[in-house]
């Protein structure tokens, strides 16, 4: 019976050692890069998978969405201002079999095209387009990192530029611009007012030209205007057509005069 144990034993560890090195398990969102003797087999997973020990290798590959942060980069725009860019970038494997032969480390290669691609982007821009057409810079940057992460396995949903740092010195020249744009804001206003003033009083001034009696009611709203305030002398508009009127029949009235 010892005999047995002494024979047996040593085997039933080595088979139990052997199943636990076949035995691998797989989470939802992983894969198994399956390499028999170094040939690429096939991909297995999720849940439980055997393995044949020493004979096959698995490389594990995490499908869920990564979040990698691009360091700072030194960008030179197109009109030569000098910015400080981050940015973040949002990616996952789709192909396991292709982010492992086609690439050493996929992780580290996206971060390292991403630098190299923002700064090339970024840098076919004026600033303005850069402080205001992010969205487009994002997308820009993101369809060039998909179309070149697309041979080893990798998709490249979203892009994000978070910072856009500038030197205090530009930080005041775009102050000074900014307030600058608002006074010729301002000044264009005040002369939109004043032109639209003008022709409103043209109008009104035509529209009294052709009707004499608005001439009239005219002045006696102006009289009952003054006679409205505290004033010791009062200007009575005289109109000039009544004038030449009454100069007109005193003339006549001393023509019919008989003379002395």
């Amino acid at each position: 019976m010892l005999m047995n144990l002494a024979f047996y034993g040593p085997i039933l560890v080595l088979a139990l050692a052997l199943f636990a090195a076949s035995v691998r398990i797989l989470r939802e969102y992983e894969r198994g890069v399956i390499f028999t003797l170094g040939r690429f087999t096939g991909v297995k997973g999720p849940g439980l998978i055997l393995m044949i020990p020493v004979v096959q290798q698995m490389v594990r590959v995490d499908q869920r969405v990564a979040v990698f942060d691009v360091p700072t980069q030194d960008v030179i725009s197109r009109d030569n201002v000098s910015v400080k860019v981050n940015a973040v970038i949002y990616f996952r494997v789709i192909d396991p079999e292709r982010s492992v032969i086609q690439v050493e480390n996929f992780r580290q290669a996206t971060s390292e095209l991403a630098q190299t691609t923002l700064r090339s982007v970024l840098g076919k821009h004026d600033l303005d387009e850069m402080l205001s057409e992010r969205d487009k810079l994002n997308n820009d940057v993101q369809e060039i990192l998909d179309s070149q992460t697309d041979a080893w396995g990798i998709k490249v949903a979203n892009v994000e530029i978070k910072h856009i740092d500038l030197n205090e010195g530009m930080v005041r020249v775009i102050a000074r611009q900014a307030e600058a744009e608002r006074e010729r804001r301002a000044k264009v206003i005040h002369a939109e007012g004043e032109e639209q003033a003008a022709q409103m009083l043209l109008n009104a001034a035509r529209t009294l030209a052709q009707q004499p009696e608005a001439m009239q009611l005219r002045y006696l709203s102006t009289l009952a205007m003054i006679g409205a305030q505290n004033n010791s002398t009062i200007v009575f508009p005289f109109p000039t057509e009544l004038g030449q009127a009454l100069k007109g029949l005193v003339q006549q009235a001393q023509e019919r005069q008989p003379p002395a």
